[in-house]
């Protein structure tokens, strides 16, 4: 059986939800609500949380009166995200690499640096056709990305975290194309070792990888959509429309 893929094996461990438990919900609130304001959707859009973890973007979304679907490839977190289905609130387990068969949306939203899990260009090649394959003509694309050159200037090579208990002890690494962060800790008598590699992806390969298929219309640096800045921004924030 050929070995499962760093996300796959890592997102569905009850590990990765406890070390990343206190994410900032009042945060991706704000964000949502920024990007809204930039996007102008008509009330009652379809729209795609792509990689959504435990769907709380797609929560938030729903809560304006849009139609959601958050789609993630770890169970554990879809399992988490249903329950908080409605009527125009739902989750399924899906490759962002495939596009979703019968499926077209009025906006497409991949945040929080859920892009570049993957070993090799072609694969973000292939998600970037997925993406644009299930938009409509015009239809609007959202991706939020860590800002890597900044990542990789202020690179922390090691701290420890503990969290319910238990000791994280987190290691990081540039490659030259992707980012490492190893986390290793011992539980209940027995030790583990995880993995998230994300490849550092800036903005000129954004252009090059989207350049096909979308118009870029705005390139933000923050959660408040401040002005981009390659040195300075934490994050890099793409609207696009879909050509």
């Amino acid at each position: 059986m050929p070995k499962k893929e760093w996300f796959a094996e890592w997102f569905d461990t009850s590990y990765y939800h406890i070390l990343y438990q206190n994410r900032g919900e009042e945060e991706a609130r704000g964000f949502i609500k920024a990007l809204l304001s930039r996007l102008n959707l008509p009330l009652g859009a379809s729209l795609l949380d792509l990689a959504c973890g435990k769907g709380r973007h797609s929560i938030t979304l729903n809560s304006y009166g849009f139609k959601v679907l958050g789609v993630d490839l770890s169970s554990k977190s879809i399992e988490k995200a249903k329950l908080h289905e409605n009527p125009n609130l739902s989750f399924a387990i899906q490759d962002m690499r495939e596009p979703i068969e019968g499926k077209e949306f009025d906006a497409i939203f991949n945040l929080f640096t859920s892009f570049g899990y993957f070993e090799t260009h072609k694969e973000n090649e292939k998600v970037c056709k997925s993406m644009a394959d299930m938009l409509k003509p015009g239809g609007r694309l959202v991706i939020d990305f860590m800002n890597a050159k900044r990542v990789i200037d202020g690179l922390v090579p090691f701290e420890k975290k503990i969290v319910n208990e238990i000791e994280f002890n987190i290691s990081r690494e540039y490659t030259g194309t992707h980012i490492i962060k190893t986390i290793s800790f011992d539980d209940k008598s027995e030790s583990y070792r995880y993995q998230e590699k994300v490849q550092a992806i800036e903005q000129e390969q954004f252009m090059q990888l989207l350049s096909p298929y979308f118009e870029i219309d705005f390139i933000f640096g923050s959660f408040d959509l401040d002005d981009y800045s390659l040195r300075e921004s934490e994050r890099l924030i793409i609207i696009a429309t879909r050509k």
